[in-house]
């Protein structure tokens, strides 16, 4: 089609779409054009606008390593991926265990027995005992789940971000047991700020939020026969519940993070205070395909972020 005003482009670009021939591709596309243009329309859109936008996606991608993947973040910061995993878990609803993957998980970290500690070396913090059940729909155990957990230290980094901290510290694979079970020793982890020194740093401070994560621990739970089920548990006590920066906290993913002071902890290594966490996750039926990783190892140590967790920017 030669264009001769600018509705048609629209009309040439979603004409030129018919020819994809997977039909959910040719969906989503078209959608995303159709938006895309009606965006452009709705805010009379300027050229030196549009080159500072495309800017902004190209920085996405140029501050993304295999440690650190920008593109997730921005997803996160814009609510988008709390409402996909909204949208697809649960029915649609809110009341549902299932929670985004995050921009930290990793592939392969290591195979940890039952009831053992996934702190592989002097980390500071509090030791965190972990009690975790898998239900199906059904209120049944889930027996021989694979689960993988990882959390950040006290100083709120995760071990990848962190060059103090062991390859693969507080991260583990545990398999529940006949009765959906599993148990494990943490620490327990802190609110952190997410990093403010990329594209999506900008786009915080031009909103004038806050850019802290309530603190919390990560679960990914796989088993043929169910989907893939991934979450993260919110400490109860955590100041940044209602602001955070990612919009993932929900009623049900606020968990009780219990103080124990003057009590014998599980474990000998353990110091005055203690915590611990019981929780259910329900899993639902479905594909057990795991995500790709968002990341693959560790940072350089010029990339760690500041220490200072800024409440703030």
């Amino acid at each position: 089609m030669i264009i001769e005003n600018q509705e048609q482009v629209t009309e040439a670009v979603l004409n030129e779409l018919q020819r994809i021939k997977d039909p959910r591709l040719k969906e989503i596309v078209s959608a995303v054009v159709s938006h895309l243009h009606d965006l452009a329309r709705e805010v009379n859109l300027t050229e030196a606008e549009f080159r500072q936008g495309c800017a902004f996606i190209a920085k996405l991608g140029q501050a993304t390593s295999e440690s650190h993947n920008e593109v997730v973040l921005l997803a996160g910061s814009l609510g988008l991926s709390s409402l996909v995993c909204l949208l697809n878990n649960g029915q649609g609803q809110t009341e549902t265990t299932a929670n985004m993957l995050g921009p930290f998980w990793r592939m392969d970290s290591p195979p940890t027995e039952n009831g053992g500690s996934i702190v592989r070396s002097e980390t500071v913090g509090s030791s965190l005992f972990v009690d975790v059940w898998i239900k199906n729909i059904n209120g049944e155990p889930v027996a021989d789940a694979e689960v993988d957990v990882w959390n950040t230290s006290a100083e709120g980094y995760y071990e990848n971000q962190d060059p103090v901290q062991a390859d693969m510290n507080l991260r583990g694979k545990f398999h529940s047991d006949l009765n959906g079970h599993i148990s494990f020793q943490t620490v327990k982890p802190a609110p952190y700020p997410i990093p403010v020194n990329g594209p999506v740093g900008d786009l915080i401070r031009a909103q004038g939020r806050s850019n802290m994560r309530p603190a919390h621990v990560h679960f990914l739970i796989n088993k043929p026969g169910y989907k893939t089920h991934i979450s993260q548990v919110y400490a109860n006590d955590d100041i940044y519940l209602e602001t955070d920066v990612q919009f993932g906290v929900t009623n049900k993913l606020i968990g009780n993070f219990v103080q124990h002071e003057n009590e014998k902890p599980p474990s000998p290594d353990a110091t005055d205070p203690w915590y611990s966490l019981e929780y259910t996750f329900t899993i639902e039926s479905g594909d057990s395909a795991l995500p790709r990783p968002p990341i693959t190892g560790k940072t350089d140590d010029d990339e760690k972020p500041v220490l200072e967790i800024l409440e703030r920017l």
